[in-house]
């Protein structure tokens, strides 16, 4: 090795870094697929909501999930470019995306639209694949965000049918979503079914014969059956994330980051920017190399902790851009030492549920945000992940 590929090495491995273990995602797909009779989506949008998109959906298609799904066409491209073969749901895009390109790599397209469904159509007859366009229809039952209005409903079936009829494209899906389903007594759930099921009886009125009605994520998996229909979409629970707050999931992200530099202060001495903390008495101080551009959210300063020679520790002052400073009282650490910034909580580090307590968010946005700086190692679900099953 030369002295310039060893010093780029001893770089990569010396500082933050993420750890992530796919057999959390390999037991929590196999939890889902059997809570659920009926298919499981894998959804792997924000590359796999910080974990990695490819490798999270073949871990989740050798475990029980049989599709995947997407929000935008990059993303769907981006699965296809890296070998993956399972049907792709992509489900959010402007009227102008690169329909084509998505058709030509058989992904297949949510429409939400008269003019999303234009555009496919468009799309299809402009470079004509051989199979036609495999589209869902996206009601919006409730949200007010994605999705047709009620009102447009009956029209987006009409013309897909007609579209359909002339072999330009062919509705396999209608979709979903409840804006609610963390609350299963909550009003707006039922509302949400009810004008699912209506908008599957207008759509067969229209002569369309979806195979896969879906409407439930997560949450609407684990605590609502009513609402399965003949597939579920699951992301944020495949990597741990309960929103209910009912199921015990495995989490698979360990954030680690190594001592910099330890200093003795005195008392009163202040911390980081604008001093919003000072010293209550001499005390050591650790610092880290991480901070708010790599992930760790600043309204977390003052109250986040880490683990650090077996002990949690508090970090103190304001998180900054590219550091942060623990707080180690009369104990003593050294340069190089490993503090856990996050984990699965066995050995007693801070959890991803607790940063975002201590951030006052989610945590969907705690493990979305980890940046790039930070290098990632992957570990392989165990046993050994079986060859992916081609397009049907």
């Amino acid at each position: 090795m030369s002295a310039l590929a060893a010093v780029a090495t001893t770089r990569d491995c010396a500082g933050p870094r993420l750890q992530v273990d796919l057999s959390a995602v390999a037991a929590n797909t196999r939890l889902f697929a059997a809570r659920t009779s009926a298919e499981l989506m894998a959804v792997v949008k924000a590359d796999g909501f910080g974990h990695g998109a490819a490798d999270v959906a073949r871990t989740a298609l050798a475990h029980g999930a049989t599709s995947l799904g997407v929000t935008s066409l990059a993303e769907a491209l981006d699965l296809r470019a890296a070998g993956l073969t399972a049907p792709v749901l992509s489900w959010l895009n402007p009227v102008d995306a690169a329909y084509a390109d998505a058709l030509a790599v058989e992904v297949e397209l949510a429409v939400a639209s008269r003019e999303h469904l234009e555009a496919v159509v468009t799309a299809q007859r402009s470079a004509p694949h051989q199979r036609s366009a495999r589209i869902h229809l996206h009601l919006d039952t409730g949200m007010a965000r994605d999705g047709a209005e009620p009102t447009a409903w009956a029209g987006l079936c009409r013309a897909a049918r007609r579209a359909e009829r002339a072999g330009l494209v062919r509705v396999v899906g209608v979709m979903g979503h409840l804006g609610c389903a963390d609350d299963p007594a909550d009003e707006c759930n039922a509302l949400g079914r009810r004008r699912f099921a209506w908008g599957v009886e207008t759509a067969r009125a229209a002569g369309l014969r979806p195979a896969r009605r879906h409407l439930a994520a997560t949450a609407a998996t684990l605590l609502d059956v009513r609402s399965h229909h003949t597939m579920v979409r699951v992301g944020a629970g495949l990597v741990g994330i309960d929103p209910t707050s009912t199921t015990p999931l495995r989490s698979g992200l360990t954030l680690t980051a190594p001592v910099v530099s330890v200093r003795r202060v005195r008392s009163g001495a202040g911390v980081g920017y604008g001093h919003t903390w000072t010293a209550p008495a001499a005390t050591n101080l650790a610092l880290l190399p991480l901070g708010y551009a790599d992930g760790l959210p600043r309204l977390a300063s003052g109250r986040a902790e880490v683990l650090l020679r077996g002990r949690r520790r508090r970090l103190v002052g304001r998180i900054s851009m590219d550091q942060v400073v623990v707080d180690l009282g009369d104990d003593h650490a050294e340069p190089g030492d490993t503090a856990t910034v996050l984990g699965p909580g066995g050995a007693g580090e801070p959890t991803v549920a607790e940063w975002a307590g201590w951030s006052d968010t989610l945590p969907h946005e705690v493990v979305t945000g980890i940046g790039p700086r930070v290098r990632r190692i992957t570990v392989p679900a165990t046993p050994a992940i079986p060859a992916l099953r081609s397009l049907s």
